[in-house]
């Protein structure tokens, strides 16, 4: 294998602190309401990020399986946008920083990239690391997301994973990268969300707001939703209209209610988000518990913790 290190290029000019979460989700064979790629952008888009690492898209990617796009504007050509693959420093709502891993899933050299990626994790003293992926299921829009958890976080798994299959799925990149961080006790999360089949092909908001609560609950970042949650109330009313005209959709719905409800009844996992009676915190209280988080975080950093 050549040099893993040579697939990327370093920003020599980031001050990177060590012990930080890395988030990652990567668009290629899987998105299931277009998860991910939402995710990733909304991220980027409304967060302060810096380029840490920019991978090679020469090496990794297919051009022609996977085009980009560029604008014709009558008579010229403009705009251009390659694609992209870097690994980036970020900060939440709160200033609290972490890596993102965002972009294409290689085409090329899987044992390569993912040898480059625990490189990074190493060299950068990775906390932890979470991975986001989402597949079609039959689900209905009218429930909350359920996800599945792989990893060697135990805790998350007993919280938060709905659906524990032994099965073979087809692989994502980032699965190898999961495999080689078990095999060295990193720790590392997996979150597959279980999307509507009828939407897999949508751009499903609350897709991306599941994925973010999901990181919020492995890494303790916190995200701007506000936009993403109306979005995703707007487009639940659309598909409640469509689906109140429609009599053959209508009962699909219903069945995958009725199913679902059952096999959740059949489960003793609650949302980590609810109290033992199942109530939501209130604003008060989630405000409580974030200032006795970060009261914590500030006396462990000033312990050299």
């Amino acid at each position: 294998m050549r040099d893993p290190r040579s697939l990327y290029e370093l920003n020599a000019d980031v001050d990177v602190p060590t012990g930080l979460p890395l988030v990652a989700g990567l668009t290629g064979f899987a998105d299931a309401g277009s998860a991910v790629a939402q995710t990733s952008s909304y991220l980027l888009s409304t967060l302060d990020t810096t380029v840490v690492a920019t991978f090679d898209a020469d090496e990794l990617l297919d051009y022609r399986a996977r085009r980009p796009i560029i604008l014709f504007e009558g008579d010229h050509l403009t705009d251009y946008r390659p694609p992209r693959l870097s690994l980036d420093l970020a900060r939440d709502e709160l200033g609290q920083p972490f890596l993102l891993l965002t972009g294409f899933e290689p085409d090329f050299q899987w044992e390569r990239f993912g040898a480059a990626v625990l490189g990074l994790i190493e060299q950068l003293e990775v906390g932890s690391t979470t991975w986001i992926n989402s597949i079609p299921m039959p689900v209905p829009h009218t429930r909350p997301i359920g996800v599945t958890v792989s990893g060697n976080r135990a805790d998350l798994i007993d919280a938060m994973s709905v659906w524990k299959p032994t099965t073979q799925v087809p692989a994502n990149a980032l699965h190898l990268v999961e495999y080689r961080l078990q095999e060295r006790d990193h720790p590392t999360t997996g979150f597959v969300l279980l999307v509507p089949h009828y939407l897999s092909d949508a751009e499903w908001p609350s897709a991306a707001v599941a994925a973010l609560e999901a990181v919020s609950a492995s890494t303790g970042r916190i995200f701007p939703t506000d936009a993403l949650r109306e979005q995703g109330r707007e487009f639940s009313a659309r598909i409640d209209e469509q689906v109140a005209e429609n009599g053959e959709l209508a009962k699909l719905v219903h069945a995958l209610e009725e199913r679902h409800d059952a096999y959740m009844e059949g489960t003793s996992l609650r949302s980590p988000l609810t109290d033992e009676d199942g109530e939501l915190p209130s604003a008060d209280e989630i405000a409580a518990e974030l200032e006795k988080f970060l009261a914590h975080r500030r006396t462990r950093e000033d312990d050299g913790a």
